[in-house]
């Protein structure tokens, strides 16, 4: 999220609008850059060249310094071994541009296989839309209900329901409980070790 909130403020200052703080951000993103940079912008900015202007900029930023503060959450790592121990497909569905989620995903997840890495695209509605969920299901040859969908925002939980699949909220992200709870998740896990409680229960 830090990164997120430097690089979008930067290329606020660059336009000479002033910034947001942190929690606002946490708000802002879920849906997808242009959600983003449209939330970001004031609310008597959002012409087409002036929202344009500011997407460039972010992305400019965020290619730029996307990883200055993101690595995987404490016990991501340790997760990622037990499910690969035990042969279980995963695949990585985010709303940030298909380049940038292959990029991420080569650099911080790289020591983990992943069937799918599935970022935005044109031809695909973004979450909370269940078509790209429902499109790995179908890749990997699995029944959605037999799919654990895990993720920390209400649109994740929106996207696994509509998809029927199991809905774990990460209650180590930067959501609330209760936003997961009421979006639809069947159930919280407070810390990445308890999603493999969850998952053998």
């Amino acid at each position: 999220l830090q990164d997120i909130v430097e690089s979008t403020n930067q290329a606020l200052a660059d336009m000479g609008f002033p910034p947001h703080n942190t929690d606002d951000y946490r708000y802002f993103v879920g849906e997808g850059r242009e959600k983003l940079a449209y939330r970001a912008l004031p609310a008597d900015k959002r012409g087409d060249e002036t929202f344009k202007k500011i997407l460039d900029l972010i992305d400019l930023y965020y290619n730029r310094y996307w990883n200055n503060h993101t690595h995987p959450y404490s016990g991501i790592p340790e997760l990622l071994d037990y499910l690969t121990d035990r042969n279980i497909k995963m695949a990585v569905l985010s709303n940030k541009p298909q380049d940038f989620t292959e990029k991420a995903a080569n650099v911080l997840l790289s020591a983990w296989r992943f069937e799918i890495i599935k970022g935005a695209q044109k031809d695909i509605p973004q979450k909370p839309h269940p078509a790209a969920a429902l499109n790995i299901a179908e890749q990997l040859g699995i029944d959605p209900v037999e799919i654990v969908f895990i993720g920390d925002s209400n649109i994740d939980m929106k996207t696994a329901a509509a998809a029927g699949m199991y809905a774990i909220g990460a209650g180590w992200g930067f959501r609330t409980r209760e936003e997961l709870i009421e979006s639809g998740a069947s159930a919280i896990a407070d810390n990445p070790s308890d999603v493999i409680a969850i998952i053998n229960k």
